[in-house]
């Protein structure tokens, strides 16, 4: 078993997952940019989540290069920027979720940003913002040693990525340092709303969970209630991104509440 995971730190999202898991049901877990289209609203949006269904809430940080996400997320982080929005602001925004809201908040950064504020300060901050964590797409546990070491000292969780292309050793080099919950993404490429799941998602929360995982949560790719109930038949939470924001993008704060309830339905 993955002795990080369940290190004796106090996990938020580790604990939300397992709400779920307790009401007989996978978690849903709801992506937002921060900062889009600007910070009230942002937080608006998140709070959203919270009231329709949402179990944890994943907010991005607006970066200049995001390798991983799709032509939406992008759009909307690159509107953020044209903006004026500024790393700190991350951490208004956190707070002013977890002001309104008991539901877990993890941020989802490429860790260049980290390491410009400097790992110890981003942190701090974001522990004091109330934040549970971080999902690092482009930081592997091999690299991660401070990151792993100043999580510890803030108790936040660290949540790193598998993949289909990830090796056995990989798989259990990442549940090893993964704490909260190991993040699959479903198909090798980008962010997207798609018509359907890739059939490799199963292989790979199967894969992880032999790896030692107690929570594999899926991501890329999910956009309907159906690819919610179909990922939920075997992972432990389902993350939804692209939709959201496209929802936000054309339909505001409300559209978002709405799009949440329908996907939760998905897990009834």
């Amino acid at each position: 078993m993955s002795g990080a995971v369940d290190s004796g730190q106090t996990s938020k999202s580790a604990a939300a997952i397992d709400r779920a898991r307790n009401a007989g049901r996978s978690a849903l877990i709801g992506y937002l940019p921060a900062g889009y289209p600007d910070v009230a609203r942002s937080i608006d949006a998140a709070v959203a989540l919270a009231d329709n269904g949402v179990d944890l809430i994943e907010i991005g940080v607006p970066y200049s290069d995001p390798v991983m996400d799709g032509p939406v997320i992008q759009d909307a982080t690159v509107e953020a920027l044209a903006n004026g929005f500024r790393v700190s602001q991350l951490f208004d925004v956190v707070a002013g979720i977890t002001a309104r809201t008991d539901v877990p908040v993890v941020v989802m950064t490429y860790w260049n940003p980290v390491m410009r504020l400097g790992v110890d300060e981003f942190a701090r901050r974001l522990a004091e913002a109330g934040g549970a964590g971080l999902i690092t797409p482009d930081l592997i546990p091999d690299e991660a040693a401070e990151w792993m070491e100043v999580s510890d000292k803030y108790g936040l969780d660290r949540i790193f990525l598998v993949a289909p292309s990830s090796s056995p050793e990989r798989l259990h080099r990442t549940v090893e340092a993964s704490r909260g919950f190991v993040y699959a993404v479903s198909i090798m490429g980008v962010t997207g709303a798609r018509s359907k799941v890739s059939s490799a998602a199963h292989k790979v929360v199967d894969d992880t969970h032999a790896a030692g995982a107690k929570r594999v949560c899926v991501g890329l790719g999910v956009s309907t209630a159906e690819h919610v109930r179909e990922i939920a038949a075997y992972a432990d939470g389902v993350i939804v991104g692209t939709a959201l924001v496209a929802a936000l993008r054309d339909g505001g704060v409300g559209a978002v509440g709405q799009l949440a309830k329908e996907l939760s339905a998905g897990l009834a």
